[in-house]
């Protein structure tokens, strides 16, 4: 899906929630139109706080649901409609002062990391093994080379 059908998807989806939000502002406000305005105003004025600023929160997205169902009382004392789930700090085993604790999770740690190792079958292990003798042989004949050569070289030229 490219950018551009997501932006669509994502902008007919605002308008549905815009739309049936405003459904909702005319019905109630229509039976309860105390403050003398029109039906029409409050449609316009429910559409324009409907509408995106452009800013995300620092949340990530609230769903469509989430916009259209606001407490009154956190509108009202300025708070957010977003429902914030308070935690309990919890003393992890690693801010633990005991050392036998932090040996403890230590070694949980490892057993686990352990566990998702691809641990090779025996013939991948001798053909492992084998290139890796084969790789240090050829490496040490090499430099064996090297040295001798260098070796002959500063003989010959100072000799």
């Amino acid at each position: 899906m490219s950018k551009r059908d997501r932006a669509a998807r994502a902008k007919d989806a605002a308008g549905d929630a815009a739309a049936a939000a405003a459904d909702e502002l005319e019905v109630s406000d229509a039976t309860d139109d105390s403050d003398g305005e029109s039906p029409t105003s409050l449609t316009k004025s429910a559409d324009t706080e409907l509408r995106p600023s452009g800013k995300r929160s620092g949340r990530g997205r609230r769903s469509a649901s989430a916009a259209g169902t606001a407490d009154d009382d956190s509108d009202s004392a300025g708070g957010s409609s977003v429902a914030v789930k308070e935690r309990t700090k919890k003393a992890s085993p690693a801010e633990s002062r005991n050392p036998f604790v932090r040996i403890w999770l230590f070694l949980q740690q490892v057993v686990a990391e352990l566990r998702k190792v691809i641990w090779p079958s025996r013939r991948d292990l001798v053909v492992y093994t084998a290139v890796v003798l084969v790789f240090v042989v050829i490496m040490t004949a090499f430099i064996f080379g090297i040295d001798l050569g260098f070796a002959k070289g500063v003989l010959w030229l100072f000799g």
